[in-house]
């Protein structure tokens, strides 16, 4: 049995967007002012993380708690007034579900802000698992801790998963766990290294038709 893994940031809704911008114009700058961080370093990674390398390789301007706040107020205002649903998500999951693959968000971010989109998209209970970089003390992308947690706790081994991702440290996270993985390219991450991918998708449509090739061909 398959199941699938979806990444929220960049996938289900395209925050990447809105998040590059908070990142590149606001706090990056504020947050490391004497460094060019380019942001494929950091994407993917759980926001606390973040801080904790840039203050590793960078050294940092602003404390934790400042950052930890600033990232609160930008998820608030991003995921509950900006950011659009996946086109075709509904129908996606609908068609899982009749062929029997268990679906699961599996995201960096904190439950909060998992739980603010599944609200307001009116998505709860719609996937099998919900899961979070915070479910585990381990290490979050690129590292493949979050993706092997999730295979498992889906029952079903990682090397069975397909794992739809959009950032370069999330489809590394997810090839490290020897998962199929699904590129979703969009914008905001620009030329990234996609090529631990299985597959590159480029639109919406695609995706779907991918995900459930890959997620129904042993069926």
């Amino acid at each position: 049995m398959s199941a699938v893994l979806f990444d929220m940031d960049g996938v289900l809704v395209d925050s990447e967007d809105y998040w590059v911008e908070f990142e590149r114009d606001e706090l990056f700058p504020d947050a490391v002012p004497h460094a060019d961080v380019d942001l494929a370093e950091t994407s993917g990674m759980n926001f606390r993380e973040i801080y904790d390398y840039l203050e590793a390789e960078y050294g940092t301007a602003i404390a934790r708690s400042e950052w930890i706040d600033r990232f609160d107020a930008a998820a608030e205002e991003i995921y509950t007034e900006r950011v659009e649903l996946l086109d075709g998500l509904r129908d996606l999951l609908a068609e899982l579900e009749t062929a029997g693959v268990p679906t699961a968000v599996v995201s960096s971010s904190p439950h909060d802000w998992i739980r603010t989109v599944l609200e307001r998209f009116d998505l709860e209970g719609e996937f099998d698992r919900v899961i979070s970089a915070d479910d585990i003390d381990a290490a979050s992308k690129p590292e493949p801790d979050v993706f092997e947690y999730a295979a498992d706790e889906m029952g079903v081994p990682a090397e069975e998963c397909v794992v739809v991702e959009d950032s370069e440290n999330g489809i590394v996270a997810a090839d490290r766990a020897d998962a199929a993985v699904v590129a979703y390219r969009i914008d905001a991450h620009g030329d990234i290294d996609r090529s631990p991918a299985d597959e590159i998708v480029d639109s919406p449509a695609e995706l779907r038709e991918t995900v459930l090739e890959r997620a129904t061909e042993n069926e």
